[in-house]
């Protein structure tokens, strides 16, 4: 391991699968999360990874002010992700407005209630602009999925979400995707800064085998 633990290349298969689908068995993580509804350029996408970043730096630079966790370690903070679903169910990417998120970032292994609750004194502190309160502190366990690396613009994601689900249907497994599944996403590039032809995006679905 390096002397800074980067999750993206620690953890390859959860993070940089090839651009062909596969499975994979995704273990409990911990995430700080904030749920919501609409599209991602929409105010309260964009307060929500405001408050999801404000607060995964707070806990990265805690060994600055004497607070440091125990068990604390150089970390990389790990990429934002998002699972999406619909009101009624499936995410249907072309309801832009209709889509319920709930927006993350996977946190280090020694982070804890404890830490979080203190984090979040921390922000309201010094950063009393950036609005924390719907954020929450969860272990999530995601289990058993489907996923691939899509390269290109979010607009064409579809196209990859297909070829995940002919790999399913081809390979004996059932989408789970819905309310309490979801479809995920991680965000491997900043759009801001990158080419949307270069863009990547791990799409991930939770899937199940079916009974023979």
């Amino acid at each position: 391991m390096a002397d800074k633990l980067d999750y993206k290349k620690e953890y390859k298969d959860l993070y940089l699968p090839k651009a062909k689908p596969m499975l994979v068995e995704v273990p409990p993580i911990h995430f700080i999360m904030v749920d919501g509804k609409g599209a991602p350029e929409d105010v309260e996408y964009q307060n929500a990874v405001r408050a999801l970043y404000a607060l995964s730096f707070t806990i990265k630079m805690s060994k600055m002010g004497g607070m440091q966790p125990e068990g604390y370690f150089e970390y990389v903070v790990p990429p934002l992700e998002g699972l999406w679903y619909g009101d009624k169910g499936r995410f249907e990417t072309d309801r832009r407005g209709e889509w319920m998120w709930i927006s993350m970032i996977r946190q280090p292994e020694f982070v804890t209630p404890d830490v979080f609750g203190w984090a979040m004194e921390e922000c309201r502190r010094k950063k009393p602009d950036v609005d924390i309160s719907g954020a929450r502190f969860e272990t999530f366990e995601e289990g058993l999925c489907a996923q691939m690396m899509h390269v290109g613009p979010y607009s064409k994601e579809a196209e990859t979400v297909e070829a995940l689900h002919r790999y399913i249907e081809e390979n004996g497994l059932k989408d789970m995707t819905g309310t309490k599944r979801k479809h995920h996403e991680i965000y491997l590039g900043d759009p801001r800064r990158t080419a949307p032809k270069r863009l990547r995006t791990v799409l991930r679905l939770p899937v199940e085998r079916k009974e023979a």
